[in-house]
């Protein structure tokens, strides 16, 4: 199916509310998603790599609309991130309740730092938090996740690299159980899988289930860009021997060709509804402007029937559609979050840092509005900055700051960044007198391939600033407002810079505030009155 009709599932047409939805059901940077069903509840939670607090929880009632009501690693101490690389972090988690408990899954994955790495588990009572500290599991690779067996007995599974390897990139998936007294592996460890396709490499993201007395295992394979995919095998017993289904990949867009509007689909979890239905959400990621994908790898909600014991994806269409009919479950769409933030309220659970927590840096107001510090580190150095950002969850979005600050020297920035990676951001910001005393100035600053390049400089008034970043698909421009309501406009600056295959990065564009003294001693600090980001229609 080529053309506008590949985006819409046949059966699709416009009727009562509730009946479509369109996909993403989560936009933005929320990659490998874990679902799991508590009574009329249902909880996802998703990566989140470098960034503070991390593993985004959200809830629904109706499997389409999600709200956000906290995060799993939310404190100083319980999983450190501060030496983590772009990209590297929290990955993979898997979500179950078993017994009036929920258990989450995951894995710490840096490169040379002294904290620890590798597979962990936490546990609740309230998937809002507040989350154990973690318990490491003795376990190699990544991807952990536990299945609770209907005889009592729970079990984990995990990938790691085949030994030895038949091909680069062979991996397996293994499983062992899981001592509920103590969380820790015990007994043998059990081999179950390689993938389903000869030659295909990071068989991985394992999650087991128990569907008409057999274990079906729901595992990714291909790698996480183009050519990811869902792939499905089963077994009479937990230990295996598991074989894959005939026909594998059960799900994948790989077929499809790069300009398709839904691309690199795998990573599936399943939920099973109230009226024995069943559901999978899966990332894939929407490229526009191009084969750019800004916003990274989103959550998507897909149908699952089950024949003959193995589960169909997306029945009759065969692909995640942008148009879907939804699960039958009452609609609850949750309230719209106000496009101005003024941080009354707090940190928003939107809010987040990188490597650091926020409170680190940032204080909430007497009168609302953030203190905002100034800080020597900056977002290329590998380390907590003063960063407050947020997805990029639109094509099109206005995101805009008033802020008050008169900087002690040239060194010393405050206003908007555009994030990717350490290497590849965008900054609009106030600036101090430079070398040769010009007054205060607005700045607009490259850094792509770790290289900074002023892009504009210009003086402006004192007094409080408004700025502004207009994004409109590959086009973001950084607009100025002086006290007297005088726009400027500064420049555009080009969006296919932030693509989050730029430089093989797992995340999307996160935008947000930022301060820095590039490095020199500082004390001062910034106010900001608040912050907007107001999605524009297409």
């Amino acid at each position: 199916m080529t053309g506008p009709d590949a985006t819409r599932r046949p059966d699709a047409t416009p009727g009562p509310v509730g009946r479509t939805f369109r996909n993403p059901v989560l936009p933005g940077c929320h990659p490998d998603p874990t679902v799991c069903r508590v009574g009329d509840d249902y909880y996802l939670v998703t990566s989140s790599f470098e960034y503070v607090p991390g593993l985004p929880v959200h809830h629904s009632r109706d499997l389409v609309h999600w709200r956000p009501i906290g995060h799993v690693v939310d404190r100083p101490g319980q999983v450190p991130l501060h030496d983590v690389e772009a990209s590297r972090g929290l990955y993979a988690p898997t979500l179950r309740h078993h017994d009036g408990v929920f258990y989450l899954t995951s894995t710490v994955v840096r490169h040379g730092a002294d904290e620890p790495s590798g597979s962990f588990l936490v546990t609740a009572t309230d998937p809002a938090g507040p989350w154990s500290d973690p318990v490491w599991l003795e376990a190699e690779g990544i991807d952990p996740a536990l299945f609770f067996d209907d005889d009592g007995r729970a079990w984990c599974t995990g990938m790691r690299e085949s030994r030895p390897a038949a091909w680069e990139g062979q991996t397996e998936i293994w499983l062992r159980e899981l001592d509920l007294r103590t969380l820790r592996l015990v007994g043998p460890e059990h081999v179950l899988w390689s993938g389903a396709l000869l030659g295909a490499v990071w068989a991985e993201g394992p999650r087991l289930f128990k569907v008409e007395g057999r274990y079906v295992l729901v595992a990714a394979e291909g790698g996480t860009e183009h050519t990811h995919a869902v792939a499905v095998a089963r077994a009479d017993r937990v230990t295996g021997p598991y074989r894959g289904s005939p026909c594998n990949p059960v799900l994948t867009h790989r077929h499809l060709g790069r300009n398709h509007p839904v691309v690199g689909v795998g990573h599936a979890d399943l939920v099973e509804l109230p009226d024995h239905s069943w559901w999978a959400v899966v990332m894939g990621s929407r490229p526009y402007g191009g084969l750019y994908e800004n916003l990274g790898r989103e959550t998507f909600l897909v149908p699952v029937t089950w024949e003959q014991g193995w589960p169909v994806f997306a029945p009759g269409v065969g692909q995640v559609c942008q148009v879907e009919v939804a699960p039958a479950l009452p609609p609850h769409p949750w309230p719209d979050p106000p496009a101005r933030d003024d941080f009354r309220g707090g940190l928003g659970t939107a809010w987040t840092s990188v490597r650091g927590a926020p409170q680190e840096f940032c204080r909430v107001g007497p009168d609302g509005g953030l203190e905002l510090d100034v800080s020597p580190r900056t977002l290329v150095d590998g380390t907590p900055c003063s960063f407050l950002g947020r997805r990029q969850q639109h094509l099109d979005v206005d995101v805009r700051t008033r802020v008050r600050f008169d900087p002690a020297s040239g060194d010393e920035w405050v206003g908007l960044a555009v994030r990717q990676s350490d290497t590849h951001n965008y900054l609009v910001v106030i600036a101090g007198p430079d070398a040769v005393g010009a007054p205060r100035r607005v700045l607009v600053v490259r850094r792509l391939e770790g290289r900074r390049t002023v892009l504009h400089a210009e003086p402006v008034p004192d007094g409080a600033l408004e700025i502004a970043l207009r994004v409109r698909g590959q086009d973001y421009a950084a607009v100025l407002t002086d006290e007297a309501g005088h726009e400027r406009h500064l420049a555009t600056l080009d969006g296919r810079m932030l693509d989050s295959r730029a430089e093989e990065s797992f995340v999307g564009v996160w935008i947000g505030l930022y301060a820095t003294s590039n490095g020199m001693p500082t004390t001062s600090t910034a106010h900001v009155d608040w912050v907007e980001y107001r999605p524009v229609e297409r």
